[in-house]
């Protein structure tokens, strides 16, 4: 319920927002523009906040969300084993968003890319790596290949103990950004100028200022921006009427934040409307910022709200079945429809001499293929879930006691019987079954303690069997 109030109150703030913010562009709007032509060329710069949204920031978020992706880090921590898997993953991301992706591995200095290359990072080689990696910076934008010269998005990816792994990157090429530019240019009359912090400029509407070979231009190259006076180069140049190859042109200043970068609005007028127009720029510049503001906003507060709706809903990693805080809210759900319930815990037998005799990795594969066992061999209705280590758990609602240890010992029998797999070595194995029921609404912790004593006889009894531990009557 905390989660669901917080969720509340940042709404209905973010709607206060709102709201005033509303008020506010309305209340500039009808003091300074004039009525028609003021809201036909207002309507015609609305598309400029979903170009910077689509082009921009839609690669960052997308790029963001995947690098805290646990299996990314996976990937990475073994690059050379996971080569094919690597590739695998690149693949399907680019086609889910027509996006180009990469990963930079650190431990074996290999970079990977979506269209199956793969590149040796050598130091004096690709300068951009090792240039990126000495920088503090854990998320930068920048323009790579200049043969087939890319927009690309890097962040860094670490490890649990916060050990550099590499970079994970997306990427996009310059020309589909030249050719939106184009069409938004043919449509509304406005160039676009991207810089850096450096001012080279990164992405244009003008193909002439498009970077060439290696290099890059910078603002400063510019004939009006060299006409400026040198204390306007050193201030912000937004609302600055100017002379544009024989034109005037007024420039609208926005800071794209998460880039470091900053874009130029670039709006041929005529003398008459040039008064009309400075007003609409500072109101389009204005309305960009706080819609770009409220986008952050509500982005971040859905992401948290969604980290934490997941904690509730999550499975285990390993087995792909549902883990423990799944199974309690099954539980408490048949307590709540007043369902009669089976519980039984599943304990695998001389499990450590596994992992010690035959590692670690030997065991995750038991544990996965067990689990896979005893899904494929229980009924629809059963819930089956990893309770911790190599103990499972399995609720059987509307199912009684005696129903279920036999259902359990078919499951004991099927379970002796197979044979593990890891690589070169073969395994077998049993397991303990602890069984207890309640057909009363009871705490879990009730119910757990006495499939723990079934299991706890199972143990002692010489293991490998199904034991039954009923609750006393209160």
């Amino acid at each position: 319920m905390n989660i669901f109030r917080t969720l509340h109150r940042s709404i209905l703030i973010l709607f206060a927002v709102v709201v005033i913010s509303i008020v506010t562009l309305i209340h500039i709007s009808v003091s300074k523009i004039v009525a028609e032509q003021s809201r036909a060329q207002q309507q015609s710069h609305s598309p400029a906040l979903q170009l910077i949204v689509e082009q921009l920031m839609q690669p960052l978020h997308i790029s963001q969300t995947l690098a805290k992706a646990k299996e990314l880090k996976e990937l990475m921590l073994n690059p050379a084993v996971n080569e094919e898997q690597i590739f695998a993953t690149l693949r399907r991301l680019n086609q889910e968003f027509s996006l180009n992706f990469f990963i930079a591995s650190e431990l074996n200095r290999t970079q990977y890319d979506s269209e199956g290359k793969k590149i040796e990072l050598t130091e004096g080689k690709v300068d951009w790596y090792f240039s990126y990696k000495a920088q503090p910076e854990n998320a930068m934008a920048d323009i790579g290949q200049w043969q087939n010269p890319q927009f690309y998005i890097d962040l860094k990816i670490y490890d649990d103990e916060n050990n550099f792994l590499g970079v994970f990157g997306v990427g996009k090429s310059l020309h589909e950004f030249t050719q939106i530019f184009n069409e938004y240019k043919k449509t509304y009359g406005y160039d676009f100028i991207f810089v850096d912090q450096n001012k080279d400029i990164t992405l244009t509407s003008d193909p002439e200022l498009l970077i060439k070979g290696v290099t890059f231009k910078n603002l400063a190259d510019l004939p009006w921006f060299q006409s400026l006076k040198p204390e306007q180069k050193q201030k912000s140049l937004n609302n600055l009427l100017l002379q544009i190859n024989g034109q005037e042109a007024l420039i609208a200043e926005l800071n794209i934040q998460p880039f470091d970068w900053t874009l130029y609005i670039i709006t041929p007028l005529q003398s008459r409307q040039t008064e009309i127009s400075r007003a609409f720029i500072l109101s389009v510049v204005t309305l960009l910022a706080v819609i770009f503001g409220l986008f952050l906003l509500i982005y971040n507060l859905l992401y948290y709200f969604k980290k934490d709706i997941q904690k509730i809903k999550q499975i285990d990693i390993l087995t792909e079945l549902a883990n423990r805080n799944n199974i309690s809210l099954k539980f408490e759900e048949l307590m709540y429809e007043k369902q009669s319930v089976s519980l039984v815990l599943i304990d695998l037998d001389n499990f450590k001499p596994i992992n010690d005799t035959h590692g670690r990795k030997a065991g995750d594969i038991v544990l996965r293929q067990v689990a896979q066992m005893l899904q494929s061999n229980i009924r629809e209705t059963d819930i089956l879930g990893r309770w911790g280590g190599e103990e499972f758990i399995l609720l059987m609602p509307d199912t009684g006691p005696h129903e279920a240890a036999e259902i359990c010992q078919e499951l004991c029998k099927k379970l002796g019987a197979m044979t593990i797999t890891t690589g070169t070595t073969s395994i077998q194995l049993t397991a303990s079954f602890g069984v207890s029921f309640t057909a009363t609404p009871r705490t879990m912790s009730e119910v757990i303690s006495a499939a723990d004593d079934a299991l706890f006889a199972a143990k002692r009894d010489g293991r490998n069997m199904v034991k039954m531990q009923l609750i006393d009557s209160d």
